[in-house]
Parts: C-alpha cells; structure tokens; sequence
C-alpha cells in the first residue's frame, strides 16, 4: 500500500502531512493563515500570492514567523 504522508520539518518540530498538501493548505489546517504571516522554505521566502502553488516535498523545512515592520 502507497504511503500518502510525508515528513516535514515546521519550526523545528516534525510533523506528517498528506503528500499532496499546499503550503497555503498546511497553513490554514494549523491555523496560521493570518495578515504578517511570512513563510520559508529551504530557507528561501515563499510570496504569499505563490502559496497556493507551493508543493510541499519529502524532508522539507518549512519557517512561519511574524513577518515585522520597522526601521
């Protein structure tokens, strides 16, 4: 039987999510889609307008943190 989870890796913590899920997906089923939410990962800064599209992979690190204004 197919395995239909993968592994990732959110904020340091691993977690098992369906092998078909966004990131915008992962988002609102941990309750984390909110205004200033920014999102990596691999370390690289996924555009809130690409997350629908962000296909999330095996082994992959994922980042959310409160994106801050300032100077």
């Amino acid at each position: 039987m197919k395995n239909d989870h993968i592994n990732i890796v959110l904020n340091d913590q691993p977690l098992e999510v369906k092998c078909t899920i966004t990131a915008e997906k992962l988002l609102q089923q941990l309750n984390h889609h909110q205004p200033g939410t920014a999102l990596a990962v691999n370390q690289v800064i996924i555009p809130r307008t690409d997350w629908d599209k962000c296909q999330l992979h095996q082994g992959d690190n994922i980042l959310l943190f409160q994106a801050i204004a300032g100077g």
